[in-house]
């Protein structure tokens, strides 16, 4: 039986290339003094060594243990799985793992986990927080480094990266009285949501813009139950001349549609229905939903650049927003 092969230490490395431990150390710690020479072979003895530095170690180098968090308020939701999925891919070619926590839409649950969060990771991303903005202020400042995804702040130090969201309900609701629709209807999400009051300026906007637009606001949510559970007050805006319905996001759009077909609604012919966020179900509906595209993945990639700026104390990077594009498919047409 051959004996078991170790993995390789820092020792292995420096003898394979001939410097000391010392001189390896400052090659892989990135120190700008050392001769090239020497970084050409440390390099070439970790490739062939498959050398890699211990977690614990770097740890207790550089006081950092290569671990973020990302706080969300729903990890059921496709937008935040998208958005996590990015952080952690372009974290990952940083050599930098990403914890998720999951508040499952308790605000007063927020501040607690990303306290603790913070404890055990070297920074913190903070997904669409629900939080009051004197308390998501206060909060930011004690778990700095921190990126705030679908939230602009005051705070200084603190970069954003989000979506336009009033923009992108504005894109819709052209989409719609381009069609001749004139009497809408606009499924809320969470109050506390941030992203639904970007939604809701933007209607205001659309109708002071055009007279002739109206949009009725119901209470909605955030998931497939919300809408599903809509489905009667949707149904009475119909049949008082609503003809065409914006939900929230994708999931009420998707919940919605369901009921609406068992209550045998026909989708777009007496009713168009349209979502936000498209996620991947949203082309496979039926019929297919016309919705507003987020890129996901550039978003959370766009995260991780700030974060790993913040943590290499590098300057603030300025904030981001991505305008949403529209994607019309079969569930709106024109008015019948």
């Amino acid at each position: 039986m051959s004996a078991r092969r170790h993995p390789a230490t820092i020792a292995d490395v420096a003898a394979r290339a001939g410097v000391s431990q010392a001189s390896v150390s400052r090659v892989l710690n990135g120190k700008p003094s050392v001769d090239p020479e020497i970084v050409r072979r440390v390099r070439r003895a970790v490739g062939e060594l498959g050398y890699a530095p211990s977690m614990a170690a770097r740890s207790l180098v550089h006081g950092r243990n290569q671990t973020v968090a990302m706080v969300v308020p729903d990890l059921g939701n496709p937008m935040f799985q998208g958005i996590l999925e990015g952080v952690s891919v372009a974290a990952a070619g940083d050599g930098y793992r990403v914890l998720v926590a999951d508040t499952v839409e308790r605000v007063d649950d927020e501040e607690a986990t990303a306290l603790e969060a913070r404890q055990r990771c070297d920074a913190v991303v903070l997904c669409a927080p629900r939080l009051p903005a004197d308390r998501l202020e206060r909060l930011v400042e004690r778990i700095a480094p921190v990126v705030v995804v679908n939230r602009q702040l005051e705070a200084p130090g603190v970069p954003s990266v989000g979506v336009d969201y009033a923009r992108g309900i504005r894109d819709l609701v052209d989409h719609l009285v381009g069609l001749g629709h004139r009497d809408l209807v606009y499924l809320a999400g969470p109050e506390p949501s941030r992203s639904n009051a970007d939604r809701l300026r933007g209607i205001a906007d659309a109708e002071a813009a055009d007279a002739d637009v109206r949009v009725r606001v119901l209470a909605g949510g955030s998931g497939l139950d919300d809408g599903a559970a809509a489905v009667e007050a949707v149904d009475a805006a119909r049949r008082d001349g609503a003809t065409a319905v914006m939900a929230f996001n994708d999931l009420v759009a998707l919940g919605l549609l369901a009921a609406l077909r068992r209550r045998g609604v026909d989708v777009p012919g007496e009713l168009s229905v349209a979502g936000f966020d498209d996620i991947p179900m949203a082309a496979y509906a039926s019929p297919a939903l016309t919705t507003l595209s987020v890129p996901r993945a550039e978003l959370g990639a766009q995260v991780w650049t700030r974060l790993r700026g913040l943590i290499a104390g590098e300057p603030v990077a300025h904030a981001v927003t991505f305008r949403p594009r529209l994607e019309v498919r079969e569930s709106t047409a024109a008015p019948r």
